[in-house]
């Protein structure tokens, strides 16, 4: 009874969220907000593609772009009208109505998940043309659902892609993303729900609002480097970039496009991007709120304009990360990604999620800090104990074992297979020693044995 008590008080408190000074906006001021957003993404993408290309060159003791505008920073606006004069081509096998709605369902869903991120405070309205109006399109009881949603929809233009192009490697393309989504939103969800238990909502107002003491990449930090790595997989960037590998599968799931349609698909990826790095400094890094030093001696440091700087910059700061990891990380194999996305992060989300939520409990049934951490860490040795058992007894029986019975063979199907796991190749054989091998010259056969030389006509070498 008391924890239904409690979940009716905690449903009470979401439904109470003060949401009220969102939808009073008059329609050309909806429109002019809309605009910004979408600005704010298309400049941020232009920016990112140059500074990508800028930060890589360096890493790669390069010069890069620097031809086109001061310093090389129009060179994203110029490779999208290169682009965008190029030949438009429509393969012949293509399901061409579907083959042109992909990339628009691609791109479009990116732009839409930035409505409800928060640029500011929403009750420190600022002043648009004489209205007063909060720094954010909107916001739901919901909001960080429907950046799911928008995100799951995204992954149809892909499959979409690959599957209309009519072509064996599009589709390869197409699926490897599809899997590769699915494994890494699930590990992202329960990161979010960790978030949900703490701050008590899914409105990204109210969870930037709940961070006013504490950030929560310092109470959650397990959710955080989980849904570091899960963005990266959402968005095909490297090291999990296997749709768009060029050495297995030509180009992936767009490798039959071309001109603007496939500079959706680019535009799309970056989009995404931003849209990740946006979602993570809401609900990890304090939203728009200033740094710690600066919010303490500087009390307009999160009042007017200056909440969009701090964002701006926390969002170029991940951006950044992203340009790091792919200049830094190579790619990794297809099972080495899944096996990450399914054995490791998802475990992994689940017991940590488990965890807070059992520390949230504790916390509401009134005991304090030192004895919660005396019960999880209580329950983290039993685990421990009880995983090395296992452990132990799985590796006896695997000793008592026969070698030798299960013997693996790469050619047993008439065709070379790699290894299933549990199984090992056979060794390598070692190269015959010098004095051993027989060597070809102009015709004969040369042995040469102990230091003797022979050829083909005799012994005494004559």
């Amino acid at each position: 009874m008391m924890q239904l008590g409690q979940l009716a008080a905690a449903q009470t408190a979401l439904a109470q969220e003060d949401l009220s000074m969102f939808g009073r906006d008059p329609w050309w001021l909806v429109v002019i907000k809309a605009v910004f957003c979408f600005a704010f993404l298309m400049l941020t993408v232009l920016f990112s593609i140059v500074w990508e290309r800028k930060v890589v060159a360096w890493m790669q003791l390069r010069i890069g772009p620097n031809r086109h505008g001061p310093w090389g920073m129009l060179q994203s606006l110029a490779d999208g009208i290169k682009l965008m004069l190029k030949e438009d081509l429509v393969v012949r096998r293509a399901d061409k109505l579907v083959y042109v709605l992909a990339p628009i369902v691609a791109a479009i869903p990116a732009f839409m998940a930035i409505a409800v991120v928060p640029f500011g405070p929403a009750d420190n309205e600022i002043s648009i043309f004489g209205h007063r109006t909060p720094m954010q399109l909107t916001d739901l009881p919901i909001g960080i659902l429907y950046i799911l949603a928008t995100a799951s929809v995204g992954i149809y233009g892909i499959v979409l892609a690959g599957w209309s192009s009519g072509s064996t490697y599009p589709l390869l393309g197409g699926l490897r993303s599809c899997a590769q989504m699915i494994s890494y939103e699930i590990a992202m969800g329960a990161a979010f729900a960790s978030v949900f238990l703490y701050s008590g909502s899914m409105s990204t107002s109210t969870i930037v609002e709940s961070q006013q003491n504490r950030w929560y990449i310092l109470l959650l930090p397990v959710s955080f480097l989980i849904y570091i790595a899960t963005m990266v997989g959402e968005t095909n960037r490297a090291p999990f970039d296997m749709p768009e590998s060029e050495g297995d599968l030509v180009g992936g799931f767009n490798t039959e496009y071309s001109s603007i349609k496939f500079a959706m698909f680019m535009l799309a990826e970056y989009v995404n991007m931003v849209t990740v790095s946006a979602v993570a400094t809401t609900l990890f890094l304090g939203g728009w709120r200033a740094p710690y030093p600066i919010s303490t001696f500087w009390e307009g440091a999160n009042h007017g304009w200056w909440p969009m700087l701090w964002f701006t910059i926390k969002v170029q700061l991940l951006l950044f990360f992203f340009i790091w990891l792919r200049g830094t990380l190579p790619r990794v194999r297809y099972d080495q990604l899944m096996k990450l996305g399914w054995k490791v992060l998802i475990p992994v989300s689940l017991v940590w999620l488990m965890l807070v939520a059992s520390v949230r409990a504790l916390k509401n049934e009134g005991y304090n800090f030192s004895q919660i951490v005396l019960y999880v860490a209580g329950g983290a040795v039993v685990l421990l104990l009880i995983s090395l058992l296992v452990d132990f007894f799985r590796r006896g029986e695997n000793e008592e074992e026969p070698d030798g019975e299960g013997a693996f063979d790469p050619m047993a199907g008439g065709f070379p297979v790699p290894p299933l796991p549990g199984q090992s190749l056979p060794p390598v054989p070692r190269r015959r020693p010098r004095h051993q091998r027989e060597l070809i010259v102009s015709g004969r056969v040369d042995t040469v044995s102990d230091g003797n030389e022979t050829d083909g006509k005799g012994g005494d070498g004559a």
